[in-house]
């Protein structure tokens, strides 16, 4: 079971990923990876984002192919590990060690992240 406590609600975590940037969201850092965007060193050169460009075709794709739902739960943090064992989610590699792509996008995330390091830091 997971005990990290978010002092975030639903509403800005998923808002934070349809419109923040890869530094912030592993969503969008794997589907920034898997959509192939290029991921950059920001700022003092610790942050990584797929930049302007980058995060704003992210933004669109997740607009036009990204779907949320959700139910209502007294205490959610109870349900998490219990329904990542039971369902596939290919993109959620927290305690999702048995899931066939975990491996590949673990792989594909640290690619971009050493691409990343070996470029130029950008404005």
């Amino acid at each position: 079971m997971a005990n990290r406590t978010s002092t975030q609600n639903l509403r800005k975590r998923v808002r934070y990923h349809f419109r923040g940037n890869a530094a912030g969201s592993t969503l969008r850092l794997t589907l920034g990876c898997l959509l192939g965007l290029e991921l950059r060193r920001v700022g003092s050169g610790k942050r990584m984002t797929f930049g302007k460009e980058g995060e704003a075709a992210l933004s669109q794709w997740m607009a036009e192919n990204a779907r949320v739902c959700w139910i209502e739960h007294a205490e959610p943090w109870t349900m998490e590990s219990e329904l990542i064992s039971q369902l596939d989610l290919p993109l959620n590699l927290d305690q999702n060690r048995r899931n066939a792509f975990r491996r590949r996008l673990k792989e594909l995330r640290a690619q971009a992240r050493q691409r990343a390091r070996e470029l130029s830091i950008s404005a």
